[in-house]
């Protein structure tokens, strides 16, 4: 990312499905003081089309973990309705800094050890992962690469299942279990607005797993937003 830009580049527009506060508010906060160069916009996806500046280019970045289509339309059709022709980028994973906020956050409870370099893990207290996300089927498909990422990361077996239809979580741990995997863990590929707070622990515990808190504003996900807009100035 340039450490200046003109001050006619275009307007990084954050879109968040969950609104603009919480983790999506706190994301934007990190752009901003991280780059100040840029002018930063958050708003709701529901919001896009009023929330999109007149006259000005701009860079809208989704705050997704995955290209969902049902998002994605939703601001595309924002993006048309406002005669801006604004830039969409894609989702922010997957990508190796996704599959980094996971381990840390399986670190934090204690459901992964990592060194303080490199963030490798040196020996885990579970046998297997599941990377939980939510958006059914296609969400499970599209999160795959995350869970090879993370694989490699933990060196464990890592299978990706729905919190809200199958493949779940159950039958996730029915396989790992069934391969030999006892001590399971769940992390959720979630950035917090995608599912009520206490799926996760639900799920979890229906299994008899423990479970990590979801990505949240790491700061990671905002160095995503800000390689998201830089690589559309790029080209």
């Amino acid at each position: 990312m340039p450490t200046s830009l003109p001050s006619d580049a275009p307007v990084l527009v954050l879109a968040s499905p969950g609104g603009a506060t919480g983790a999506a508010e706190e994301i934007a906060a990190v752009v901003r003081v991280d780059n100040p160069q840029i002018e930063v916009l958050l708003t709701g996806v529901d919001d896009l089309a009023d929330s999109l500046p007149s006259g000005r280019e701009a860079v809208v970045v989704p705050l997704l973990t995955w290209d969902d289509p049902v998002v994605l339309a939703e601001i595309g059709k924002a993006v048309a309705a406002s005669g801006s022709g604004a830039v969409v980028t894609e989702a922010l994973g997957p990508h190796p800094l996704l599959a980094e906020v996971l381990h840390i956050r399986l670190a934090e409870r204690g459901l992964a050890r990592a060194d303080r370099v490199r963030l490798l893990n040196v020996s885990s207290p579970v046998d297997a992962v599941i990377l939980a996300t939510a958006g059914g089927e296609r969400a499970v498909h599209a999160v795959q690469a995350t869970a090879v990422l993370l694989a490699s990361r933990l060196t464990l077996p890592v299978v990706a299942a729905s919190l809200d239809s199958e493949p779940g979580v159950a039958m996730a741990a029915e396989r790992l279990r069934a391969a030999g995997a006892e001590r399971l863990a769940v992390s959720p590929c979630l950035i917090g607005y995608e599912a009520p707070a206490d799926v996760v622990e639900q799920a979890a515990a229906s299994i008899n797993a423990g479970h990590a808190e979801p990505l949240g504003s790491h700061s990671a996900l905002a160095e995503l937003v800000a390689r998201a807009y830089g690589s559309q100035l790029a080209s």
